[in-house]
């Protein structure tokens, strides 16, 4: 069984957004699906706007649509997108 390598953005609804809070959510959320969260980084947008940018690790196979559906329904998140998918071996 293959990994990957994965790179998500989410992008919160408001500069003031509450961005641990949306990291927890989505650390906890990435878990229950399977994946082990490699990194957590905040990146500046403009104008006080930070995204979120999740690096994963999970099976290569698995449903990209039910994770990043889930991570867009948690609470001040905008959007969220796979931004980098890179297949790993062991």
């Amino acid at each position: 069984m293959s990994h990957a390598a994965i790179k998500i953005k989410i992008m919160p609804d408001a500069p003031d957004a509450d961005l641990a809070e949306i990291e927890g959510n989505a650390k906890e959320i990435i878990t229950d699906k399977g994946g082990k969260v490699a990194s957590i980084e905040q990146e500046p947008i403009a104008f006080g706007l930070k995204a979120v940018i999740i690096t994963l690790s999970i099976d290569e196979n698995f449903e990209q649509d039910p994770l990043l559906d889930a991570l867009r329904k948690v609470a001040q998140v905008s959007s969220a997108e796979i931004i980098d998918f890179r297949r790993i071996g062991f």
